[in-house]
């Protein structure tokens, strides 16, 4: 690959990387106009809402068998339109029934997407040797910020499904012809058939990355759900319009999480990928400690900013390390380590929720500091070099 091919491949997979995600954001801003349109309750539009995360994790199963036989960047060019296109059923559901089944069918094509985008990230780093996995998924979440804007401006202007449309089509527009503009790379081995693996022949770098992921993504959703409502309860708000107040958690964890991506491709080349991950835990349990302890308000602030510098770079730095364990199955790992983050992303909400109805909104951010820790000891599989050949039905540990 020249040196303007893999100029071009890094920067139209950011693009990529931005563009996609719109129409997530717009459904996002525009849940709450769904649910008054449908009449429905909260308990009834979540579990509507399962429709997407339950379809993601099926799709999973399957999406590295569609990398081999339509190719990544086939798959991409495929998906793409079809994202775009499945954004607006849910806005034309006519029931809870109806919408269940629309994030359903948006969901599944989403997640074929999400993997060929990572597979595709993950190879122009081995390829290139730039590091590139944070400051996509940096752009993934200006993508998503984006959307989710664009849908909060136009409500007042347009019908709702008209203005998923109109950003479908910048979405899916531009994003075709980004996917057509990518270079190719190791396209010419990826359609072989290769022979299904059994849970106990999985890689047990696999295994340890996908335990990994799950633990700060499981971190990355409880913040997200729920720091809006600890700092409510930590100011004594109870009005409606002073629990809006609380809602800056959520913007400064975001925000710094954001940071935190855009910094993290430049943090691992000069401290590798090991320093970065443990550092970013220790970062992480500093920043929950600001929560837990009993400290001056002030604390909550820098902690919330801490938490979402630490999660940053969890989920970039797995893909890259299990993009990098296999070149046959790159596809597949991807797959079944976004199971395991996946997994995290909806363990995560619950779990905190019932822990902070049972003993309070401080046990139950303290509850994930002991997955994180396990997360300091999980970070030496994130390191190049093990044997990608070990299973973990192998008796003999993997070569450091």
């Amino acid at each position: 690959m020249s040196d303007l091919d893999q100029t071009r491949a890094a920067r139209l997979s950011m693009a990529l990387f931005f563009l996609q995600p719109m129409t997530i954001g717009a459904w996002f801003a525009l849940i709450p106009t769904v649910k008054a349109a449908l009449d429905l309750s909260k308990a009834e539009l979540a579990v509507a809402l399962l429709g997407m995360p339950v379809a993601v994790l099926l799709a999973l199963q399957v999406s590295g068998r569609a990398v081999a036989w339509l190719g990544v960047r086939g798959l991409m060019a495929w998906t793409l339109p079809l994202q775009c296109a499945a954004a607006v059923l849910p806005l034309l559901a006519g029931g809870q029934g109806a919408l269940f089944l629309a994030l359903a069918v948006f969901g599944a094509v989403t997640a074929f997407l999400e993997v060929g985008m990572n597979v595709y990230a993950g190879r122009v780093e081995k390829a290139t040797g730039a590091l590139i996995m944070n400051r996509c998924h940096g752009f993934w979440a200006l993508g998503l910020t984006a959307g989710s804007l664009l849908a909060a401006l136009g409500a007042g202007l347009l019908t709702p499904v008209l203005l998923m449309v109109l950003v479908g089509l910048l979405s899916g527009g531009v994003g075709y012809l980004v996917v057509s503009g990518l270079p190719r790379i190791r396209e010419e081995a990826e359609r072989a058939r290769l022979p299904a693996r059994k849970l106990w022949h999985l890689p047990r770098a696999l295994v340890a990355i996908g335990v990994f992921m799950l633990l700060v993504t499981l971190v990355e959703a409880g913040m997200t759900d729920w720091s809006a409502v600890y700092l409510a309860e930590r100011l004594g708000l109870d009005a409606a319009d002073e629990v809006a107040r609380a809602g800056v958690a959520v913007t400064i964890f975001s925000g710094f999480m954001a940071a935190g991506r855009f910094a993290g491709d430049a943090l691992k080349r000069r401290l590798g990928p090991l320093a970065l991950a443990r550092g970013s835990a220790i970062v992480t349990i500093l920043g929950l400690g600001c929560l837990i302890l009993p400290l001056p308000i002030e604390a909550a602030y820098l902690g919330f900013a801490l938490v979402g510098l630490g999660v940053a770079a969890g989920y970039p730095l797995g893909v890259s390390a299990v993009a990098a364990l296999d070149d046959r199955y790159e596809a597949a790992n991807i797959a079944v380590m976004s199971t395991f983050a996946l997994t995290g992303f909806l363990l995560g909400p619950p779990l905190v929720g019932f822990l902070g109805e049972a003993f309070g909104m401080r046990a139950a951010f303290a509850a994930m500091v002991p997955g994180l820790i396990l997360c300091l000891v999980l970070a030496a599989w994130l390191e190049p070099g093990r044997t990608p050949g070990d299973s973990i039905g192998d008796r003999h540990r993997p070569a450091r």
